[in-house]
């Protein structure tokens, strides 16, 4: 069994995250290995979930987008829950893991969680008329 950060989960319902994405984490957390990687494809996910093909897609993109899930270029199958939602195995372990993200987070290396920009909508942008 793996400890589990605490840190982001306090902040996690600011992100206004969908209950599919809510779902799509917990099972990302249930397969994790220590220090949050994740080797599953989406269909494994999808099972684990319950989730439908498209409801998977849809949650995995709002997870990645809000930086709770991290996707490195090139590998397959493979996804890494933000250090400050991942498990470890011990707590040095995790001190360790946290303590390197606040520093990559400081240096941007790694981007902190945090809900998507609003977008405006074009009509909300006042035009110009002319006489």
């Amino acid at each position: 069994m793996l400890i589990q950060a605490h840190l982001g989960y306090a902040k996690l319902r600011e992100l206004g995250l969908s209950k599919a994405a809510y779902d799509l984490l917990s099972a990302l957390t249930e397969v994790q290995r220590p220090g949050g990687e994740v080797n599953a494809s989406q269909a494994e996910l999808m099972a684990l979930a319950g989730l439908s093909k498209n409801r998977t897609s849809i949650a995995m993109n709002q997870l990645v987008a809000r930086h709770v899930v991290l996707r490195p270029e090139g590998r397959y199958r493979s996804y890494f829950i933000h250090p400050y939602f991942a498990g470890y195995s011990s707590m040095e372990e995790m001190e360790d893991a946290l303590r390197a993200a606040i520093e990559a987070i400081k240096a941007g290396e790694l981007a902190e969680p945090a809900p998507p920009a609003p977008q405006r909508h074009l009509s909300a942008v006042p035009t110009r008329r002319t006489a």
